[in-house]
């Protein structure tokens, strides 16, 4: 890190590190991810869902995909000792296997540790997460939003298309918004 008497004449001193690493996931953090997405979603959108469909819906959306952590571009916040936040993008949107034009990722499984939401660490993760798609080709991002995270991503830049309905399982429907980033 460069002190402030050692920075070049002209130039600020570099930002501060966050307290925890950016790095890709592994499958050997399946069960770590698994408590994190729990938690994250089981506290964070009870303002926005009611009790019985977060009761249906949240064993379903929790669940670590192999294809998704073996991807390359998806990313824990790791401060040592626990995740603080996790998420990322691939090429094919979620539920699909099928792949879409190179142009366009598809933001992946965000979610933060309760007790750092709003804290900056999604974003600094978010922000990660876009740079790399964006050095990948990726031309527009497209996101299934909780209705609780469309402020989030709306400070990313995301902009809301419209309210949509994911079907989780039959007879499990999920409110959601699809918002789009031009990078």
């Amino acid at each position: 890190m460069i002190a402030p008497q050692d920075a070049a004449p002209g130039c600020a001193s570099p930002p501060p590190l966050p307290p925890f690493t950016i790095r890709p996931a592994r499958m050997g953090d399946r069960e770590a991810l698994a408590r994190l997405l729990t938690a994250s979603y089981s506290q964070l959108l009870v303002d926005d869902y009611t009790p019985e469909l977060l009761r249906e819906a949240v064993p379903l959306i929790t669940r670590p995909r192999a294809a998704l952590l073996n991807a390359g571009s998806y990313y824990l916040a790791d401060c040592g000792n626990g995740l603080l936040a996790a998420g990322g993008w691939t090429f094919h949107p979620p539920g699909r296997g099928a792949t879409g034009p190179g142009e366009v990722g598809h933001i992946r499984q965000v979610a933060t540790a309760p007790d750092r939401a709003g804290k900056g660490v999604g974003r600094v993760l978010m922000e990660h997460a876009l740079f790399r798609a964006q050095a990948s080709g990726v031309r527009r991002m497209l996101c299934f939003s909780t209705l609780t995270a469309q402020g989030f991503y709306a400070k990313l830049g995301f902009v809301a298309q419209g309210e949509i309905t994911l079907t989780l399982a039959p007879g499990l429907d999920f409110p959601a918004v699809q918002m789009c980033l031009e990078m």
